[in-house]
């Protein structure tokens, strides 16, 4: 049962009973409960403090460790960078130079990704301007891959090309040197020997025995296979590509037909006196671009220095040519 509290009046000389208001009646219970709710709190603080605080700190120190590896990675890619600069440099410096090939084109080196708006979804996570800085390194880093990987492919087909080339272009002599009777004729301005006049003699001059054989100097195709009673006599053509083609004049026999594909080395045909001949020989020129050039030059292959010397001498103090 609840206490009555009483109150003596002195105007009614007794005691009258003191009745309390529903407001005061709340205020007192929450004045009651106060002390038990702030404890409450304090002890739910407490508590969320001691079972919260290892799963913050556990997330804290992963983040820092997210950060120091994004900052390796970002040193590495720094690392890389600089070791692609230097790839490309010797691709320009070096292997472009050998190859006589243009430059790279500088545009392909810088090509875009895309606006600033293209790391906008890193914005809202932990250490995004590092994520941001990170991605940025890592598409130029992928673009100058690309860009490297291009220019290697180029190389690449120029360089099977070369080596398409070295096959073709001339490079051995048309007869063995062991095959020789006399000292090679020489190009340039010779003595002609049936009208003895100074003329221009536009290849080199082979003597051999009648029948001796005639070999191909590079890779091609026979484009002509001719017989004159005049001028060259019996002879051959061999288109070698790369603005390369080779002419055997003079011959006796051949031993290839039009649009046969030749190998360097292979026998094409027997050295005779056809056409304006004064005696067996071979009469050997070699046009570059559409010019009649030197042959002299093109004897590289098969020939040690010493070789080399010894028929660059036979032709220079040859002044006299057999056609």
């Amino acid at each position: 049962m609840a206490k009555q509290h009483f109150k003596y009046n002195p105007k009614t000389l007794s005691y009258e009973e003191v009745k309390v208001s529903f407001g005061r009646k709340v205020f007192r219970v929450v004045l009651w409960l106060a002390p038990n709710i702030l404890v409450a709190v304090l002890l739910a603080f407490i508590f969320t403090r001691q079972v919260d605080s290892p799963k913050n700190q556990e997330m804290q120190e992963e983040l820092a460790r997210q950060e120091r590896e994004i900052k390796r990675l970002n040193k590495d890619m720094d690392d890389f960078t600089e070791a692609l600069k230097a790839v490309q440099g010797r691709d320009e410096e070096m292997y472009r130079k050998a190859l006589h090939a243009k430059a790279f084109p500088e545009e392909l080196r810088m090509m875009g990704t895309g606006g600033s708006d293209r790391y906008a979804y890193l914005s809202d996570l932990p250490n995004s301007e590092l994520l941001k800085s990170t991605s940025k390194k890592l598409d130029a880093l992928e673009r100058m891959l690309y860009a490297q990987s291009m220019s290697f492919d180029e190389l690449a087909k120029l360089v099977q090309q070369k080596e398409q080339m070295v096959l073709c272009i001339p490079s051995i002599q048309p007869v063995r040197n062991s095959e020789l009777k006399r000292p090679i004729g020489g190009y340039g301005i010779r003595i002609d020997p049936i009208y003895r006049t100074r003329m221009m003699h536009s290849g080199l001059d082979f003597t051999a025995d009648r029948g001796t054989e005639v070999y191909a100097t590079g890779d091609g195709v026979v484009v002509k296979v001719e017989s004159k009673r005049w001028g060259y006599g019996k002879s051959i053509i061999i288109d070698h590509g790369f603005g390369y083609k080779t002419l055997y004049a003079h011959l006796s026999k051949f031993e290839v037909k039009e649009g046969q594909k030749i190998k360097r080395g292979e026998l094409i045909g027997l050295i005779g006196s056809t056409g304006k001949s004064t005696g067996p020989h071979l009469h050997y020129e070699v046009i570059k671009d559409g010019v009649k050039v030197n042959p002299i030059g093109y004897f590289h292959s098969d020939l040690t220095p010493e070789q080399y010397e010894q028929m660059l001498e036979m032709s220079e103090n040859s002044h006299e040519a057999m056609d």
